[in-house]
């Protein structure tokens, strides 16, 4: 989803005169389309699907940092020896 400078970024202005036309653009291509206001980066537009996809692959990584920080630490055990301990426990 890399953005194209010369497409996908676009004035404030243009979005109120070509909204049709940016919304379009932002289904058709599934980049976001990055609008400026006195020429800086405002706020970015991305196609509905798109910000779904992002929000749900946002939200596993913020599951996943806590794994992430025991393995740096070092709270962690081979899965072999997980396996064993747990059989035992159980009795399996």
């Amino acid at each position: 989803m890399a953005i194209s400078i010369t497409e996908d970024i676009r004035s404030i202005t243009d979005l109120k005169r070509n909204t049709n036309a940016v919304l379009e653009q932002i289904h058709k291509t599934k980049r976001p389309v990055v609008l400026t206001v006195n020429g800086k980066a405002e706020a970015v537009l991305v196609d509905a699907k798109e910000y779904e996809k992002i929000t749900n692959a946002f939200n596993l990584l913020k599951l996943l940092a806590p794994a992430e920080e025991d393995i740096k630490e070092g709270r962690c055990v081979e899965a072999a020896d997980f396996f064993k301990e747990f059989k035992r426990a159980k009795e399996i």
